[in-house]
């Protein structure tokens, strides 16, 4: 057997010859070498974006914190003064700072101490205040190195260095510094005393000492202890106000002595650092911080070992697990992108094998091997496919940091194995021994066997898509769709995690929905051709006739409808992304606009909210009382849910006109709407509501709260019938809605304002959703491109025979503008087909496969968006594909009106 050899003049004359179709194919390899290759990169930078933002956003929860006891400061008698106390905690925080594993400290920013005392009441007979005093130290105290006293001098000591405080003494005396907004809120200054008491209503023996400046009031280590700034409402409670007291190194100790040894908290703040955090880190971080809350010290310990807390590592999993989310619907994407791509290559490579098929078979018949033309057609392929490819992974590489060029391999193998394929078989069948039998019953068995084979590998394309979309519909495009923190899948797994059958289950499902719309194509023609037929317009008979004929032709039908329903595809994808956020911004606001006003704010609600009822463009108003953390009694235990004491009747009347809605509230007693993950609290339930030193209401449960704000445990009760049970209500949240409402409160002192649209916005901007929005738009694009090409390349390769036959019609008396209505009438069909069956076949597929595809956290929320149609942008799809056809009869009847009467009635 001798070895392939290669004709190098025949490989350059067909590269020569057909250099116009080798250049389409490698601008297609190189435009979509260059989309596939820098999107994952892209979304890995994006990623990391999303991680930093949400380690960036996560406060206190994305904090490392450290807690040790004190030593004991019990002697005879008492307990005795610790003059080096700040040493001992700077002591503490050099050892917290030791026992971090490296790469934990690597991303964290440095310590600070954080000595807390508990809170007390201020006892001046105002509104509800308490106070706390702190003491914060990095390398040095705050009170000596991040503030200047403007009045009075910094805390001193208040006895004698080793002084002993009996144990049924008087107060123990304290100093504190207190910030200019404090002090003005007390109205008191240096030497003057704060009237504080415990919760046991023992008086506390607390001076001021100066009055401090903060020299950088916007330094984030503040936001350790805002209230040492500046006063701050709710945190003791709804209604109150904590100010804040500085303690400096002298008058640590005497702090200590001023409370209860074990109510005096010292701990080690390490505030995460965003920009040392990333999809690359994550994983290990999360992994270290396990490990050290695992295996440091049991807070029932009562020694001074360290112990752990943080919520960091929960809060990379929650990003990390959007991010596989993101990296799974981008594959998705992304592979219908290849899909349609592969297609086209196949496509142009067909028709380009068909266009060689007389020099392919002449070189067959001057001696050239299979092997030969093989080898021949594979290196044209090849240096055109790979040098497209290496420029579109190269263009990747200048835009993105990497570039993932295992997404282009599919698509140059397509463009490389393509052509020498149909290549090769054009020239097998041509140059073939194979004699036709003369039997027209053995032809009839011959035919009905390649129809057999062919019928077999669709019903297996069929079968395989059935079986992807089964299987992403059980398992979701993540191995735990279901959403359990625990499981097969690992949170911190990149797409590697997302199984190629489970994001290809959408592409194989339009290929395999394709193959059957091209079932029916035939039949459709066949039954057009029959009512043409029947008809006194003769046009529409050579139209339907060739189309008839042309239907066969199934390759340039199939790109057109799959690249159709893939486009469709990314756009409901593109439609339900965005109206799932703009339901989520519903739900976490509640309305167009929240307000939201503590007692100390000294806003009179009610009032504010007839001023607002009366701006113009309002439509709705609601006041309620908000309460966090209220115990609500079932008959088993107690459950603490989000109470909301509204008026249920305006309420619903409210979100009637949103997109949330609420159940009607009536039923005996005090009517209550509930909500609960747990099933604790349920419709049908007999609820109480515990009072202090009063008896408790009861609840009827009688219908299903809406989800509004975060998705736990929530109580409706009517603001009338709680009132009339005797129970105070003082409304401090206030929903609007309207076109009008944000305006309707713009401005008004002392509340706090959220709006939907910036809440919208917010989400709408994020890095991840902004990514894969925008990847949703590029997708649609390139797809409807192709499939356009697609019809290009089918309408081109026909068009020979085409004008051939209208030519010689022309000749008998057909006008030129009735050949372009003919052309039109055989090229309108397979469009018709693909401009509207493809994009139903896209929302078909959409429906089928949206519930797995964790849509839930790309919007940020709990449960999956529903399925939105953009039928405008599809039905401006189908137009592009429908307008395409009088384009190319026109453009076709131009380049052939002068054709010679010779060369039409030529018969080859």
């Amino acid at each position: 057997m001798r070895r392939p050899a290669v004709h190098w003049p025949s490989v350059r004359g067909r590269a020569r010859a057909d250099a116009g179709s080798l250049l389409l194919v490698a601008i297609v390899v190189a435009v979509v070498s260059l989309l596939a290759g820098a999107t994952p990169a892209l979304l890995r930078s994006t990623a990391d974006d999303a991680i930093r933002e949400a380690v960036r956003a996560g406060g206190d929860d994305a904090a490392v914190i450290a807690q040790a006891k004190w030593e004991y400061d019990d002697v005879l008698g008492g307990r005795q003064r610790f003059p080096a106390l700040a040493q001992d905690v700077d002591l503490f925080r050099k050892r917290a700072a030791e026992g971090l594993d490296p790469g934990l400290a690597r991303a964290l920013r440095p310590p600070i101490a954080v000595v807390t005392a508990p809170s007390f009441d201020i006892t001046d007979g105002s509104l509800l205040r308490t106070f706390q005093y702190n003491y914060l130290a990095d390398a040095r105290p705050f009170a000596s190195s991040r503030v200047t006293w403007v009045g009075g001098v910094a805390p001193g000591p208040s006895a004698a260095p080793n002084a002993v405080s009996p144990n049924s003494g008087p107060p123990w005396p304290v100093q504190v510094g207190v910030s200019e907004a404090t002090a003005a809120a007390l109205k008191l200054g240096p030497g003057d005393r704060i009237p504080l008491k415990d919760e046991f209503l023992r008086e506390k023996l607390v001076t001021i000492s100066g009055v401090f400046r903060a020299d950088d009031p916007a330094d984030p280590a503040w936001r350790l202890a805002p209230w040492l700034l500046a006063p701050v409402p709710g945190v003791d409670g709804v209604g109150s106000t904590r100010l804040g007291g500085l303690l400096s190194a002298e008058s640590l100790p005497d702090a200590r002595l001023a409370v209860e040894s074990e109510l005096m908290d010292r701990m080690v703040h390490f505030e995460a650092d965003p920009a040392q955090v990333s999809s690359g880190t994550a994983r290990s971080i999360a992994s270290t911080l396990v490990t050290l809350q695992a295996t440091s010290s049991a807070s029932s310990v009562f020694d001074t070992s360290l112990q752990w807390r943080s919520q960091l590592d929960n809060v990379l999993r929650i990003v990390q697990r959007q991010v596989n989310a993101a990296t799974a619907q981008a594959s998705v994407l992304l592979t219908a992108v290849l899909t349609g791509t592969v297609l086209v290559l196949l496509l142009a490579a067909f028709l380009l094998a068909r266009r060689r098929a007389v020099a392919l078979t002449a070189a067959r018949h001057r001696g050239a091997g299979l092997a030969d033309l093989t080898l021949e057609l594979l290196i044209e392929s090849s240096a055109v496919a790979l040098l497209a490819a290496a420029i579109g992974v190269a263009g990747a590489r200048l835009v993105t940091p990497g570039v993932a060029w295992w997404w282009a391999v599919p698509v140059a193998v397509a463009a490389v194995v393509a052509g020498p394929l149909f290549g090769v078989l054009v020239a097998a069948r041509a140059t073939s021994d194979r004699r036709a039998p003369a039997n027209r019953g053995a032809r009839r068995r011959l035919h009905r066997a390649a129809a057999l084979r062919r019928v077999a590998i669709e019903a297996a394309v069929v079968l395989a898509a059935a079986g992807a979309i089964i299987a992403l519909r059980q398992r979701g495009i993540l191995p735990d769709s279901a959403g359990a923190t625990g499981g097969a899948l690992d949170p911190f797994d990149g797409q590697e995690s997302t199984s190629a059958l489970a994001a290809s289950a959408p592409a194989l499902g339009v290929v395999g929905g394709a193959l059957v719309l091209l079932r029916l194509l035939p039949v459709l023609l066949r039954f057009v051709l029959r009512r043409a037929l029947r008809s006194s317009r003769p046009l529409a008979v050579f139209g339907a006739a060739q189309a008839a004929a042309n239907s066969a032709r199934t390759l340039p039908i199939l790109v057109m409808i799959g690249a159709t329903a893939l486009a469709s595809f990314a756009l409901v994808l593109g439609a339900t992304a965005s109206r799932g956020l703009s339901d989520a911004a519903w739900r976490v606001v509640g309305g167009d606009v929240r307000v939201e006003a503590g007692a100390a704010a000294g806003v009179d609600l009610t009032a504010l909210a007839r001023r607002v009822a009366a701006a113009p463009g309002v439509d709705h108003v609601v006041t309620a009382q908000v309460t966090e953390g209220a115990r609500i009694a079932n008959s088993r235990k107690l459950v603490e849910a989000r109470l909301v004491v509204v008026d249920l009747a305006a309420y619903r009347s409210l979100l009637a006109d949103t997109p949330m809605g609420m159940s009607s509230a009536t039923g005996a007693g005090i009517p209550a709407l509930v909500r609960s993950a747990d099933g604790s609290l349920a419709p049908g339930m007999t609820l109480s509501f515990p009072r202090k030193d009063k008896p408790a209401i009861s609840l009827n449960a009688v219908g299903p709260a809406p989800v509004i704000g975060d998705s736990g445990d929530a109580v409706y009760v009517d603001f009338a019938a709680l009132r009339a049970a005797g129970v105070d209500v003082v409304p401090d949240t206030m929903w609007v809605t309207g076109p009008g409402a944000a305006a309707a409160v713009e401005g008004t002192p002392g509340v706090g304002i959220t709006t939907r649209s910036d809440v919208a916005r917010s989400r709408q901007d994020a890095p991840l959703t902004a990514g894969l929005m925008a990847l949703t738009w590029v997708v649609a694009g390139t797809l409807a491109a192709l499939g356009l090409l697609g019809f290009a390349l089918g309408a081109a390769a026909g068009a020979p025979e085409r004008w051939a036959t209208l030519g010689r019609l022309r000749t008998l008396g057909l006008r030129l503008s009735e050949t372009r209505t003919v052309a039109a009438g055989e090229l309108l069909p397979p469009v018709l087909l693909a401009a509207v069956g493809g994009p139903l076949l896209g929302v078909l597929l959409a429906y089928l496969t949206f519930g797995s595809l964790a849509l839930r956290l790309l919007v940020g929320w709990d449960t999956d968006p529903a399925t939105t149609v953009p039928w405008l942008p599809l039905g401006v799809l189908a137009l592009v594909f429908v307008a395409a056809v009088p384009v190319a009869g026109f453009v076709e009847a131009t380049l052939r009106r002068r054709q010679g009467l010779g060369e039409l009635l030529r018969v080859e």
